[in-house]
């Protein structure tokens, strides 16, 4: 059932807060919420902006098994400067999903190897949440140019913001630089979008992402 942000934040037009204001409504009225990280540059952004307004604030990851070893240490990198501990939900290991599957199911059928490793993890990430925050920008992909700052997912049953909607490429780099964030080493080798290692390449926006191919969103965000 579809719902209307007015009336989780009474009159406030929403697109007009700030990324730091949208995080603080999020706290504020909503008594459970969880920031989603994928190790990409706006969730360092995110991981930094969040616990400075509450550090005991909830974050969690979706462990695929088959993530770049860029991101398992950026994952170390943020726990060690932070002090925190990540929630991890998990898809299959390699050898258990070969078993039931096959082998190399991101080649055969990409879509339900997302919906093993991504999908049934995220599900099981919202449960019992009446929110979560995602790093989702406009600019990333067509898919996303109509994403509102803090709206209601409809799909999952809860509210999801999306702080840095508005922000450019450029917005997330200055603050990056402005505040020394540790960052997906990745990114400076041309990887603007980083998910799995079998399906992610260097490219623009989500150029990179299941290349070859017409899928341009694992799903957690369609």
């Amino acid at each position: 059932m579809e719902r209307d942000v007015t009336e989780l934040l009474g009159t406030t037009d929403v697109e007009l807060l700030s990324a730091g204001e949208v995080i603080d409504a999020a706290l504020e009225h909503l008594p459970s919420v969880a920031l989603a990280c994928s190790f990409q540059k706006e969730e360092s952004v995110l991981v930094d902006m969040l616990l400075e307004r509450e550090p005991k604030a909830r974050i969690f990851t979706l462990d695929t098994h088959v993530l770049f070893p860029e991101s398992y240490e950026l994952w170390r990198d943020l726990e060690r400067r932070y002090g925190i501990r990540l929630e991890v939900y998990e898809g299959p290991s390699l050898g258990r999903q070969a078993a039931t599957h096959g082998e190399a199911l991101w080649e055969r059928n990409p879509d339900l190897c997302c919906s093993i490793r991504k999908l049934a993890p995220l599900a099981a990430a919202l449960q019992g949440l009446d929110g979560w925050i995602t790093g989702v920008r406009r600019d990333q992909a067509p898919s996303r140019a109509s994403t509102p700052k803090l709206g209601w997912d409809d799909r999952h049953e809860l509210w999801k913001a999306s702080p840095l909607a508005d922000w450019s490429d450029d917005d997330v780099w200055a603050y990056l630089r402005e505040r020394e964030l540790p960052v997906n080493p990745l990114h400076a080798r041309g990887y603007a979008s980083i998910g799995c290692t079998h399906c992610t390449a260097p490219g623009t926006g989500r150029d990179g992402r299941w290349t070859g191919s017409s899928k341009t969103e694992c799903g957690l965000h369609a």
